[in-house]
């Protein structure tokens, strides 16, 4: 049975490090009521849950009003990344790799009043207005953005009483501050809206050596194709830097893709990782493996930007690489998520619940804090994609020029850093479709 489970990544099930899944799992009796669904819900985690052990021994599903409230009944301490979705969720964003909105991501900059464009989907209604990452919205339906913070604040607004429900014809006037200090504004219509997975693609002498760099959004079914589009304009480049920083993970067929097509020469016939079950199933171990990957960069060293937000599948790319290349990490520790799930549809929801853990070929795993990096540096959103202003790209050019970190910034975070670090209470990807509108 696992096997097959595991064999079916090729499907397009996600998620963060997915194991891959065809489970179609009706109610217990092939009915879908509460009831039953619960009951299902159950039976699958004492069956596979990689802590299954921690479940209570006494525990009623019927008692339970959905599958939400007994998953996060039940579920061990040590579980931060379980949850559920509904099947039209899954299907639109992960299988179709498109959502309905405007198509930009914020950060809600509290104490300066604005909300922080971190990014933009290309075919998007913001995309065509021109909004563009590290621009500050300062203006929303004519109510400044600091009115609307302070609502989000005490708790009298949301996202949809700013931007909208998400039907058709629904509009917004934004107001917005480019880092050039113009000002800008237009009315948006929400759409569906397809998501892209790479978003900024370039090619750059720093000192001696040349440099490709390009920012990896999501382990999405699609992005077979985006990274292939993308490695074919860095062929030939000396050094190659991989923006994972806002990468809250996916299939793991797309890690290892990514993986084998960094360094082919130096993994293949090597193992990717293996993964480890409860004690109802044996480990199993997997190769890298080119899958869809064409192009074959065959470097030595690679550049890894990293934020807290970089989780479970992109941590699988550095961790499965560095028994083989260099790997050198620059940014945020990450997220800390070597676990993942083997999606299962219960009636029209979807479970992802922990069923395994990974580790890479030299037997390690245990990185639930996080992977550090070798050169610190702050995501600070101060300019477009790819611009030598942004900390995290100017380090890693650093580094390539230098051969080390900058002099403040030599070896991992510094425990300052490390304090101010709020920990993880739900898995990375359920924050990031939130800041997405």
């Amino acid at each position: 049975m696992r096997k097959k489970l595991l064999t079916l990544c090729v499907m397009p099930f996600l998620v963060s490090a997915c194991g891959g899944s065809d489970s179609n799992d009706q109610g217990i009796g092939g009915s879908c009521s509460v009831v039953s669904k619960n009951a299902t819900l159950f039976s699958i985690m004492q069956r596979d849950y990689l802590w299954n052990e921690d479940l209570p021994a006494n525990i009623n599903p019927r008692a339970y009003a959905n599958m939400d409230e007994l998953l996060n009944a039940i579920k061990s301490s040590k579980d931060r990344f379980s949850f559920i979705m509904t099947e039209q969720e899954y299907t639109d964003r992960y299988v179709n790799a498109e959502f309905f909105g405007y198509g930009f991501s914020t950060e809600n900059r509290f104490e300066e009043g604005v909300m922080k464009v971190r990014y933009v989907f290309s075919d998007s209604p913001a995309a065509e207005v021109g909004l563009r990452r590290a621009d500050d919205i300062i203006e929303i339906n004519g109510v400044s953005t600091e009115v609307w913070l302070e609502r989000i604040r005490q708790g009298t607004a949301t996202n949809a009483d700013i931007f909208g429900p998400n039907e058709p014809g629904v509009t917004t006037t934004l107001m917005w501050r480019s880092p050039d200090e113009s000002v800008s504004s237009a009315t948006i219509e929400k759409r569906t809206v397809e998501t892209n997975t790479v978003f900024h693609t370039q090619r750059e002498q720093v000192g001696n050596r040349e440099v490709g760099y390009f920012v990896f959004d999501s382990f999405i079914d699609r992005s077979q194709e985006d990274i292939n589009t993308a490695l074919d304009q860095l062929i030939g480049v000396d050094e190659l830097v991989i923006d994972l920083r806002y990468n809250g993970g996916g299939l793991i067929r797309i890690a290892n893709q990514l993986a084998s097509q960094t360094a082919w020469h130096r993994v293949e016939h090597r193992t990717f990782l293996t993964y480890n079950y409860n004690q109802n199933y044996q480990p199993e171990s997997i190769l890298f493996d080119l899958g869809g990957g064409i192009t074959r960069m065959n470097l030595d060293r690679v550049y890894v930007l990293t934020s807290q937000g970089s989780c479970s599948a992109s941590e699988l790319v550095i961790n499965s690489l560095t028994p083989f290349i260099e790997v050198i990490t620059i940014g945020e520790q990450t997220c800390g998520k070597p676990v993942g799930q083997s999606p299962t549809k219960i009636c029209d929801e979807i479970l992802f619940a922990i069923n395994f853990q990974t580790v890479n070929a030299n037997g390690f795993g245990d990185y639930f804090d996080g992977l550090p990096v070798t050169c610190s540096a702050e995501d600070t959103v101060v300019a477009d994609w790819g611009s030598p202003q942004d900390p995290l790209l100017a380090t890693a050019y650093h580094y390539v020029n230098e051969g080390a970190c900058p002099a403040a910034e030599v070896g991992v975070q510094s425990m300052a850093q490390k304090q101010q670090r709020a920990p993880l209470t739900r898995d990375p990807l359920i924050d990031k479709r939130l800041s997405e509108h």
